[in-house]
């Protein structure tokens, strides 16, 4: 019989391949291109990570049942992180995290997600399926299941090494109505826990800034600490995951949405001494570093209580506290008392403070 190599190494024999080298194997253009090579890569990495029936319908989609009555939401996310592996995460973890995370802060429970690579050429499949194992952890952590997907591949140098992309779909229970439009004056403003901790981890390791610290990434899904607080208090105003541009630009765009001002209290506002210094040591205000792990509520005031308590009984909202309340201001302003006795007007972001951050 005769053998011959295919575009990966792997040895044809009367339709036999050889499996992957994950090892020392590496993506190449015959990955991206459709064929044997193509159907390995899946095969081998993705659908061994995510396995489920949707994939096994060898669809280009799926189909999906929705329940009678039901509200969706869908939120769609790219990651572009560098470096790809952290402290305290992966591009892998993070991507399922981020759009899991966005489709919660609608107040909905998230069921599915689509992942979307682009892979460059010469990227290892060992840092690959370490990645997609990640995801497919991360994934099964939240409940939700990776039911379809895509991958390119483009030419050495025109990549960095993977993006991912994901889109979540996911059901609104009946009677909530979470909105960044729906803060009102005398609402309270809560924040499950210490902020700026997955940017400092991310910067430790950027090769131009490598520093000690023992901070790791806060990366993680939080529909499981929203199902709780909406539990206690389906009535919560707004949910957000402040990430890029953190809780200052978070706030601001809340506020501008809902049409009200904003008052925080400086010393309420939970940050790591590690985290603190870091960003002493860099220049950066800790209410601008992204975190991936962490949300913003606004709360009827009369409610805040209930809704704190279910946050402290969560892993995820163990250090949350009350940061400050909603103001009636025309201006929309999000403002700050400081430590110091003053107050400070708490501005939108200005440029891009940390490029590639998520």
């Amino acid at each position: 019989m005769n053998a011959r190599d295919d575009s990966k190494g792997g040895t044809v024999r009367a339709g036999y391949v050889r499996p992957l080298d994950i090892r020392n194997g590496r993506i190449d253009m015959g990955h991206g291109a459709g064929g044997r090579a193509a159907s390995q890569l899946i095969e081998e990495i993705f659908l061994a990570a995510f396995d489920n029936p949707f994939l096994r319908q060898g669809n280009d989609g799926a189909s999906l049942a929705i329940p009678q009555g039901a509200r969706l939401v869908m939120a769609t996310d790219a990651h572009v992180i560098s470096p790809l592996f952290f402290p305290g995460g992966d591009i892998g973890a993070l991507s399922v995290h981020g759009t899991v995370n966005d489709v919660a802060m609608m107040g909905a429970t998230p069921l599915w997600l689509s992942a979307s690579f682009i892979l460059e050429e010469g990227f290892p499949l060992a840092d690959l399926k370490r990645i997609v194992q990640s995801m497919a952890a991360a994934a099964r952590e939240a409940g939700v299941a990776v039911v379809t997907g895509d991958t390119k591949v483009v030419e050495q140098g025109k990549g960095d090494g993977v993006f991912i992309s994901t889109t979540g779909v996911g059901v609104v229970p009946h009677g909530i109505d979470v909105s960044g439009a729906h803060a009102r004056p005398g609402d309270v403003i809560l924040l499950s826990g210490t902020v700026g901790d997955h940017g400092v981890a991310v910067l430790s390791q950027r090769e131009s800034l490598e520093f000690e610290t023992t901070i790791v990434s806060d990366t993680a899904a939080l529909n499981g600490l929203v199902a709780d607080m909406l539990a206690a208090c389906p009535a919560i105003r707004t949910l957000r995951d402040p990430t890029r541009g953190g809780v200052a630009t978070t706030l601001n765009e809340i506020a501008r949405q809902s049409g009200v001002g904003m008052l925080l209290d400086e010393a309420a506002i939970p940050v790591k001494p590690e985290v603190d210094a870091a960003c002493e040591l860099l220049g950066l205000d800790p209410l601008y570093v992204a975190n991936e792990g962490k949300l913003l509520a606004i709360v009827p005031a009369d409610q805040a209580d209930a809704v704190l308590a279910a946050m402290r009984a969560h892993p995820h909202g163990a250090d949350a506290a009350c940061i400050g309340s909603v103001t009636e201001d025309p201006h929309h302003f999000v403002q700050m008392n400081t430590r110091f006795g003053g107050r400070r007007v708490v501005d939108w972001l200005s440029g891009e403070q940390l490029p590639r951050i998520c």
